[in-house]
């Protein structure tokens, strides 16, 4: 049975898969910064999926390994949810995880985990 996790956004004109999009292009460019600095090819292994099917309404993260398979990130009505298919692996949901945490950061948004339990943002 897929999961889910939503980021609810405090203003809703942040609701815009290309401006997700821009921020998941903008993790792989810093992991891959970080690898650089420590000599090591961190950046595959920080993101290890390409960017795929892009529609109005949603767009595939598709692993590029057997650890990891895909990610589907679309919108509701009023947050962004990303989806766990159910053939995702333990290393699909950790990354999943890891990708909400920063996109709710970077939307100043609340985070609804997999599990159902909330992280709220706010900005001090």
């Amino acid at each position: 049975m897929p999961q889910s996790a939503y980021v609810a956004p405090k203003s809703k004109e942040d609701l815009d898969l290309n401006v997700v999009k821009s921020f998941l292009i903008y993790y792989k460019e810093i992991t891959e910064k970080t690898g650089k600095q420590l000599s090591w090819d961190y950046g595959t292994s920080a993101f290890p999926y390409n960017i795929m099917g892009h529609d109005e309404n949603w767009f595939y993260l598709k692993g590029t390994s057997e650890e990891y398979r895909g990610i589907v990130i679309g919108l509701t009505e009023d947050a962004l949810q990303i989806v766990l298919p159910d053939y995702a692996t333990h290393g699909d949901k950790a990354k999943a995880n890891e990708l909400c945490k920063f996109l709710a950061k970077k939307m100043n948004g609340d985070l609804t985990l997999f599990n159902g339990r909330t992280m709220y943002t706010t900005k001090k």
